[in-house]
């Protein structure tokens, strides 16, 4: 399978060229309108510092249904203490740099790198991105 490079026309090829592990094209930039059609497509951008964007595409893709969850005990006891307030967008900032320093402080690589918070940042902005947070004595955890 070809690997498709991106110009700066907002459009992806077809999904069902994606390599067998995802891979369907590099280039192109993190734009909203990018973003918004690339997510629209099942697709989505995963790379490092100092490599090109990659979007990826995997077949099949992994699906949560809220009606198959199962909660195990000790998460129904920690429930139940109150422990934790679950609040929504009020600290997307916070959320996405905590999530990209707890693999920098583990000295691994990160796909949430500078350019890509700026990205969902700006998408949070827009009204496209949300963060849902926990809080326990007023400190997100």
């Amino acid at each position: 399978m070809t690997i498709f490079l991106l110009s700066d026309k907002i459009a992806f090829p077809p999904q069902h060229l994606a390599e067998k592990e995802g891979l369907l094209a590099i280039g192109g930039d993190l734009s909203e309108k990018r973003l918004l059609l690339a997510y629209q497509m099942g697709i989505f951008p995963w790379y490092s510092a100092d490599e090109p964007i990659m979007w990826w595409t995997p077949d099949p893709r992994f699906v949560l249904y809220p009606s198959d969850l199962r909660i195990s005990r000790s998460l129904k006891k920690i429930i139940k203490k109150k422990t934790f307030t679950i609040k929504i967008d009020t600290a997307f900032d916070q959320v996405i740099n905590a999530c990209a320093d707890i693999r920098t402080q583990r000295r691994e690589e990160t796909w949430i790198v500078n350019d890509m918070i700026a990205a969902y940042c700006h998408l949070h902005d827009a009204g496209f991105a949300h963060s849902f947070e926990a809080w326990t004595a007023n400190e997100l955890v």
